[in-house]
């Protein structure tokens, strides 16, 4: 008689305290996030549309937010380490409540322009540079060591639930009310995290000891040289997020320009297209932490990187809605096993005393992505949405291919 495996689903969130509250304060602030991106590009896209740079900006707009992680993420990666990491979460989250309260406001006049949207999109990337990574960090440490893959994969949860929801709820407001409430929702969503975060509690050790361990340059070295002397195989992980993060996710940034040029919809049909991908996100963290991995993590990561440019490369060229659903859906599929499974090889490998240093750095890779979306949006304005998105699924496949080849300790690791 076949005997099915035993349900792990919510084994993290059972027997940790600790991950139940930063599991809920994730959920708002990766809600927060998924709602700013998806009006900031609709608001762009409408504050552009008689320019013949539309696609540049969307795109720019989509991708800038990550740029301060090139300067600002590697010290935030040290201060997480050094200082208490829960407090600089409420800290910053504090802050970008009262800045998304202004832009709520300031979208109400008259004097409304797309450089601010762009600023205001610089500033939340900021912070997110900084907290998105120590929330990271945190979560190992609110688990055994034998659940922080159950606990990774739970804690997907957090950001492919609020891309399906928020985007289907932004979409709507748009739609009915304009723009300003989503930013409104945006900034009650950072206080919920702060509320959150209030009961939980996080040992910080011996971090403040000495004044040595607050030097944030020498701290950054000692994270690069542990990747490239200590742990080659933790380098090639890192490496390996240059597909899903630096080509494949400038591809969100474009639905708007896709859906009003190749659907010919608006930001109603656009915030559903962009809740598939949270459900083909969910569905893949759903399965990881029910049942665990049935294939070796290295095989899986290299594997989803082949899989999602596939589907993005399909997805250019659909112009009918329910395939173009699918394939975004399948891509969204992908995109979240491979987070999943990266992080959660990375965290299980990672020493806790450079775990916020690291955790960075593997964030690093994504402040790059502005590269990738000017060139995604000038090759559009060029061209098409189309052709511009068929570019980054192509170098994506070329690349997922040869890194399957490349790197034979990631192969090995289970």
């Amino acid at each position: 008689m076949l005997k099915l495996p035993k349900l792990q689903t919510f084994d993290s969130w059972r027997s940790s305290r600790n991950f139940r509250f930063l599991f809920l304060g994730n959920i708002c602030s990766n809600g927060a996030q998924w709602l700013q991106l998806f009006t900031a590009g609709w608001l762009v896209q409408t504050l552009s549309a008689d320019l013949a740079t539309t696609g540049l900006l969307v795109a720019l707009v989509g991708g800038i937010n990550l740029l301060p992680s090139l300067l600002i993420g590697p010290i935030g990666g040290v201060l997480g380490d050094r200082l208490n990491r829960k407090y600089l979460i409420m800290v910053l989250q504090g802050f970008m409540a009262c800045v998304a309260w202004f832009f709520a406001f300031w979208n109400t006049t008259d004097y409304i322009e797309v450089w601010h949207v762009i600023a205001y999109v610089i500033i939340s990337g900021s912070c997110l540079c900084v907290t998105q990574p120590i929330r990271n960090a945190l979560i190992a440490t609110t688990v055994p060591k034998e659940l922080i893959g159950n606990a990774m994969a739970t804690n997907v949860f957090t950001i492919t639930g609020t891309r399906l929801i928020t985007p289907f709820v932004g979409g709507i407001l748009i739609a009915n009310l304009g723009f300003s409430w989503n930013f409104v929702i945006e900034a009650m969503l950072y206080m919920g995290t702060i509320l959150c975060l209030i009961p939980f509690k996080v040992s910080n050790g011996k971090r403040n000891n000495n004044k040595e361990k607050l030097n944030i340059f020498s701290g950054l070295k000692e994270g690069l040289v542990y990747l490239w002397k200590v742990d080659r195989a933790l380098l090639n992980l890192i490496v390996l997020t240059v597909i899903p993060e630096l080509l494949l996710h400038p591809v969100w940034f474009l639905l708007p320009i896709f859906t009003a040029d190749v659907l010919l919809q608006g930001p109603e049909i656009g915030g559903y297209l962009f809740a598939v991908t949270g459900l083909g996100g969910f569905f893949s963290p759903l399965i990881l932490g029910s049942f665990g991995y049935v294939f070796k993590k290295g095989h899986i990561v290299l594997g989803t990187t082949i899989l999602s440019s596939i589907a993005v490369i399909l997805f250019a060229y659909s112009n009918w809605m329910p395939a173009a659903f699918l394939l975004i859906f399948i891509m969204a599929f992908a995109q979240s096993l491979f987070r999943t499974t990266n992080g959660a090889l990375i965290q299980s490998l990672v020493p806790d005393n450079l775990r916020g240093r690291i955790s960075t750095l593997h964030f690093y890779v994504k402040g790059f992505v502005i590269l990738s979306a000017i060139g995604a949006g000038w090759l559009i304005d060029l061209t098409s949405v189309r052709v511009g998105i068929a570019c980054l699924g192509s170098i994506g496949l070329l690349l997922g291919i040869y890194f399957a080849i490349a790197f034979p300790r990631v192969r090995k690791l289970n």
